[in-house]
């Protein structure tokens, strides 16, 4: 495990610490799957586009050193939470690395470009404290390179939860940062009623 800063956020008498780590320690990934299948797993049938990495993907993720893991940790340290954050972007499969260099040249010069892959917290934890410290590290890192993130949201999690309007209070309370949507794709399903009939001229 090797950590690369580290921050703390009070909680009543409590506190949440979150540490950088670039490898999750083996004997945590199964725990970390766990919560992340109570966070994602519904998403399968809730979303067209594949919202939930398979097992050996996450596994490759957590032991993936070009990736960040914000971990959140009670001050007994156990893990209660964990957000993800990369300027690797070719490790992020369903983005065009491409587009980003393109859309932001100057900072894809200076290899400020990162990408944000997912945030987690466990639901027995004070979930708004544990979320809150994470965007905070995450934050620190952005302003600090005055760089670019992007991060995509589901409409499932967006309109059930506004996901995007809480990211976006957050990132207000703590930074000076401009926020746009930057592409959108829908997806069509045609459900075939009755036989084929060629209705040429």
């Amino acid at each position: 495990m090797t950590a690369g800063g580290e921050c703390s956020l009070a909680a009543g008498a409590a506190a949440i610490r979150v540490s950088i780590e670039h490898t999750i320690p083996e004997a945590e990934i199964d725990g970390f799957h766990r919560l992340y299948e109570t966070a994602f797993g519904p998403l399968r049938t809730r979303a067209i586009a594949r919202q939930v990495l398979y097992r050996n993907e996450f596994q490759d993720e957590m032991t993936d050193p070009r990736v960040q893991k914000h971990v959140a940790r009670t001050p007994g340290g156990t893990p209660v939470g964990l957000s993800t954050l990369t300027r690797h972007l070719e490790t992020v499969p369903w983005i065009s690395p491409d587009y980003f260099a393109a859309r932001f040249p100057l900072h894809a010069a200076r290899g400020a470009i990162f990408y944000a892959g997912f945030t987690l917290v466990d639901p027995t934890a004070r979930q708004g404290t544990a979320f809150h410290a994470m965007i905070t590290s995450i934050v620190r890192i952005l302003a600090a390179e005055r760089a670019v993130v992007g991060w995509d949201i589901c409409s499932y999690n967006n309109s059930r939860f506004s996901f995007a309007d809480a990211l976006r209070a957050a990132l207000d309370e703590q930074a000076d940062a401009d926020v746009a949507v930057e592409d959108a794709q829908t997806y069509y399903a045609a459900r075939f009623t009755g036989d084929y009939v060629d209705k040429g001229g």
